[in-house]
């Protein structure tokens, strides 16, 4: 039984799925939307909200943070100079789900996250 077990497995193992969630998330924060399928948006969501957030108070800590998390300077520095000052006035639900339709190929419901 999975009672009371948050989150999506992705179908890989705990570092993989940790890995690909960075991944997805630094992919947001270059590029501001993505192209994905809705799993993997979903739980992408939880992470960028939470990197947002830290990102918002702009303290040296919470720097430290998202660092920590993302594992890129250039990103982080984007992050908390061009990125969290749009989402200062903003509690939350800094990202948009857009579905696109099925992929071809094994028809995964493809979705665009974007920040809003």
């Amino acid at each position: 039984m999975r009672h009371r077990k948050k989150g999506r497995k992705l179908g890989t193992d705990a570092s993989h799925r940790k890995s690909l969630l960075v991944g997805l998330t630094k992919g947001i924060i270059d590029h501001e939307k993505i192209k994905t399928t809705e799993a993997r948006a979903k739980e992408v969501r939880t992470m960028l909200d939470k990197v947002i957030t830290l990102s918002k108070k702009g303290d040296l800590h919470s720097r430290r943070q998202v660092l920590a998390l993302i594992n890129d300077k250039a990103l982080t520095d984007k992050l908390f100079t061009e990125i969290a000052p749009r989402f200062s006035e903003r509690n939350g639900g800094y990202s948009r789900i857009l579905k696109i339709g099925p992929r071809q190929g094994d028809a995964a419901l493809m979705v665009i996250i974007e920040l809003v």
